[in-house]
């Protein structure tokens, strides 16, 4: 279902994936950046969404200013963070009983990640292909919410090497999977990116919540 949210910059485009029944949780999910073909559209997105919404999460992915119909210009940074935290408003406002998670791809993985480690109504954070080398993370070096990463064998923007020696420099709670035979856009696998996400944040796993 589609969804317009207000920034800063004007109208933000939005798709809101639902669980069959009640939700047991709300995440947003921030996509790749422009230059990668990132969007809310994009088959890992999808396939996140989809995989959240099976496990009962209500998901809401968004285009980044510029990107799409969404108003303003991307930046690379400081405005994409406030698109987060205008997708997390909306959540809070919009089920406000439920704990919020923050998943995002690439680039959006930083802006998702440190974005929700620094706030407090963000229980749970995800990354996928996260690019440890290229942006700062150093916001989840201490922080002690559940930190998953899912990041492809085959990666040359995001090495798995360099996510393998950042992950182990994380607190608990923490997991790290591995896409085999995958690339950075998880080509021919992003059904497999929906498989992780299940199973790592299935109604099994409540316990780390």
């Amino acid at each position: 279902m589609h969804l317009d949210l207000d920034c800063a910059a004007g109208r933000l485009e939005a798709l809101i994936d639902l669980p069959a029944g009640a939700p047991r949780a709300a995440a947003v999910l921030a996509p790749a950046p422009p230059d990668e073909a990132g969007s809310m559209r994009s088959r890992v997105l999808h396939e996140a969404a989809r995989a959240l919404a099976r496990v009962g999460v209500a998901a809401v992915r968004f285009n980044y200013r510029g990107v799409g119909v969404s108003a303003g210009s991307f930046t690379g940074g400081p405005a994409e963070v406030d698109d987060v935290r205008a997708v997390l408003d909306l959540l809070s406002a919009r089920f406000p009983a439920l704990p919020l998670w923050a998943l995002g791809c690439s680039f959006g993985a930083w802006v998702a990640m440190t974005t929700g480690a620094g706030d407090p109504r963000v229980e749970a954070l995800v990354g996928i292909a996260a690019p440890v080398e290229r942006y700062d993370f150093s916001a989840l070096l201490d922080c002690t919410k559940p930190k998953f990463l899912i990041q492809a064998e085959r990666d040359d923007q995001a090495p798995l090497k360099a996510a393998q020696r950042f992950y182990a420099r994380l607190p608990e709670p923490r997991e790290l999977v591995v896409i085999e035979g995958a690339d950075h856009a998880f080509d021919g696998k992003a059904s497999e990116v929906g498989d992780a996400i299940e199973d790592l944040l299935g109604d099994d796993r409540d316990r780390l919540f």
